[in-house]
């Protein structure tokens, strides 16, 4: 079953130096995007993370600093990875709690303006989880009876992701082939920001998930606490997040001027 489309969708994977979205940072991106029409494109770019690979994650990706000491750096690349995804949905494996939250920290990093307000994404783990609960190549092997060659890279973890998609679209009768219906499906959380710091109540309110406002109306924190907004911004909290909470802020404030 191919996928029905009324815009690009770019399916894509990271290695990166490690697993906090706030701190590391991407050494490969692979980026496979789909056309409504049919048409495909792929690119893969091996990064400089200008920081050092710690073993650990050289032992599962294979990406040693020696292998991309002179590519290029993220910044550099972000006008080329932005062109591609800028009229895209988005979709991958666990992407929604790391690929998109880092991916996100990247841009921002690149003076990027990236956000998710005009696009959705699909998670193709969370399908799979909701489903069965196996990891990536058990799904491949389970959905489509293939092995996946060359496991934790970015390239073939990518295409990996799109061909389970799709087989998963021929095995459930109640996935609906529309991306906007599998995004919503594979949402977790009404998260406001990638990292989950702040989300929506069951009124649509956003409210901080953390700390000693856990639970509590941004709007009201802000209003009673003006010093907690300063302290966000300065502590090491993720960009995408700094920014969610400035757009509340700034909402405030247009409201009460007007």
């Amino acid at each position: 079953m191919e996928l029905k489309l009324n815009r690009p969708i770019c399916f894509f994977d990271l290695e990166t130096t490690g697993i906090d979205v706030a701190k590391d940072r991407i050494v490969e991106i692979a980026i496979f995007k789909v056309f409504p029409n049919g048409n495909k494109e792929s690119k893969t770019w091996l990064v400089n993370p200008t920081i050092p690979i710690p073993f650990q994650a050289t032992a599962v990706h294979g990406i040693t600093n020696e292998k991309v000491a002179n590519e290029p750096t993220f910044k550099e690349l972000s006008g080329q990875i932005y062109n591609m995804i800028k009229d895209s949905d988005l979709a991958g494996y666990n992407s929604d709690r790391f690929d998109i939250p880092l991916l996100a920290e990247e841009l921002l990093r690149a003076d990027v303006d990236f956000d998710m307000k005009n696009r959705v994404s699909v998670d193709v783990q969370t399908i799979f989880h909701k489903k069965e609960e196996r990891t990536l190549s058990a799904a491949l092997k389970f959905y489509c009876n293939q092995s996946l060659e060359n496991a934790h890279s970015a390239e073939a973890d990518t295409m990996a992701t799109y061909e389970i998609l799709k087989a998963q679209l021929d095995r459930y009768e109640d996935l609906e082939n529309d991306i906007k219906s599998l995004s919503e499906f594979t949402t977790r959380k009404k998260s406001v920001d990638f990292a989950g710091f702040i989300a929506l109540n069951d009124k649509g309110q956003e409210i901080f998930t953390f700390g000693k406002h856990k639970n509590a109306l941004v709007d009201e924190v802000l209003e009673n606490e003006p010093g907690y907004f300063g302290w966000i911004q300065n502590a090491d909290f993720p960009l995408y997040t700094k920014k969610v909470l400035t757009g509340i802020k700034l909402r405030k404030l247009n409201n009460k001027l007007f």
